[in-house]
């Protein structure tokens, strides 16, 4: 079985408010949900504008990892109305590089 390279391991930086740095390394789906939270910026990503299977799993582990991430409930209508959750990358962060092989 050939190993999938499109999301391997990288190093991000989170970007304390003192200018210190901590290294995470961020792999798989969860890279793709850093990496989409950062592209979207102060607007954020639901799972309507941003499909993913377990949002709420990827946000976990990235705070776990050390990274401010904001749920904010907002109500949607529709036949199946209700209310979903949009997350905002609150941290600095900034991509370090791919982990070498």
């Amino acid at each position: 079985m050939t190993e999938n390279k499109a999301w391997a391991k990288a190093r991000f930086a989170i970007i304390a408010d003192d200018g210190s740095e901590k290294i995470i390394t961020v792999a798989g789906r969860n890279r793709w949900a850093l990496e989409s939270l950062i592209a979207a910026g102060a607007r954020g990503c639901t799972p309507i504008c941003t499909p993913g299977p377990r949002w709420s799993g990827y946000t976990h582990w990235l705070r776990g990892m050390g990274l401010a991430i904001e749920t904010i409930h907002e109500p949607h209508g529709g036949p199946f109305k209700g209310n979903h959750a949009r997350c905002v990358l609150r941290s600095r962060v900034r991509p370090v590089g791919l982990v070498p092989a």
